[in-house]
């Protein structure tokens, strides 16, 4: 690329400007309707779950904003690819965080989706970081289903890295958000840890009406994959929580107890006093042992101020 050294700074200041606005653009993901209608089902936008999960004031950098630029036109466009990703510290422990952006589409995988979510988990193996994926997606956008799986760097692929990151001890955590449905249900599934929002969170291979038509059997997508029903019935999910805050709170809690990339898989913290007397035990236990006690307060005699993760 020839560079020309003598460009005049007015110049260059409207370069910067003309790139400024065309980031503004991506930023804006869908446009506004779309994004008043996300707002509307009480969801953070992918860029502020981003953002609510990493540490303030830290280093961080986005990767890829201009993927996908002026491609799909004929589909409307896919702004940034259709998914956010970071990386930046979550609890002093720096990670890739990767999050459909839902106003885009509904989250819809573009071809240049799955390239960009590829990348992500590149970068995690190459430097053994930890990923964090915020699921909010509709899956694969039909009309060009045949650009995205076939091919050895293409969608299935991703399914294979969490495998060989499972492997390589790379931890994955995944927060489903909002829509998770078709290939894409398997990518959260397949982490170590994997979270639901009550209400707007659900996770199966296809709606109730792609059922009706495939097997004739009448369901409806409250009892096919929402929180509840994967977490409760199938234990598909590990936990639900009440709001996109609650889950993220969640995954920051996690990565306060992960050690640091050079030490043992844990820090070392001062020890604390268990929050009740273990003599309380004496209390708990019942003297017959057929009968039931509560857990909870078994524990909270035991862990260093009553402070863990269920």
């Amino acid at each position: 690329m020839n560079v020309d050294y003598n460009i005049n700074e007015d110049a260059m200041k409207k370069l910067m400007d003309a790139f400024k606005f065309k980031q503004s653009k991506v930023f804006e993901g869908g446009g506004a309707k779309a994004m008043a209608r996300h707002k509307e089902k009480n969801k953070l936008t992918a860029r502020e779950r981003i953002s609510y999960l990493l540490d303030k004031d830290t280093p961080q950098i986005e990767i890829g904003t201009f993927a996908a630029d002026g491609m799909y036109k004929e589909h409307g466009g896919c702004p940034c690819a259709g998914v956010v990703v970071v990386m930046g510290y979550i609890s002093g422990r720096q990670a890739i965080v990767v999050a459909n952006d839902a106003t885009v589409k509904a989250g819809a995988w573009f071809p240049m989706t799955g390239k960009k979510n590829l990348r992500a988990q590149e970068i995690s193996i190459e430097n053994k970081l930890p990923i964090v994926y915020l699921v909010d997606s509709a899956g694969v956008y039909l009309p060009m289903q045949d650009e995205i799986f076939p091919d050895k760097e293409h969608f299935g692929r991703i399914f294979r890295n969490n495998a060989i990151m499972s492997g390589m001890g790379i931890i994955q955590i995944a927060a489903i958000m909002g829509s998770c449905v078709a290939g894409g249900a398997y990518l959260p599934i397949m982490s170590d840890e994997a979270m639901i929002v009550d209400k707007t969170g659900s996770v199966f291979l296809a709606g109730s009406y792609l059922v009706k038509s495939a097997i004739g059997e009448d369901i409806d997508n409250e009892a096919l994959g929402v929180a509840t029903s994967q977490c409760e019935i199938s234990g598909v999910t590990d936990n639900k929580f009440e709001n996109d805050e609650a889950c993220l709170n969640y995954i920051r809690d996690i990565f306060s107890k992960l050690g640091g990339f050079t030490k043992a898989g844990f820090n070392r913290a001062p020890a604390m006093k268990p929050k009740t007397d273990i003599k309380s035990v004496y209390g708990i236990l019942p003297s017959e042992r057929d009968k039931s006690y509560d857990m909870h307060d078994l524990l909270q005699c035991l862990i260093d101020n009553g402070d863990f993760q269920e």
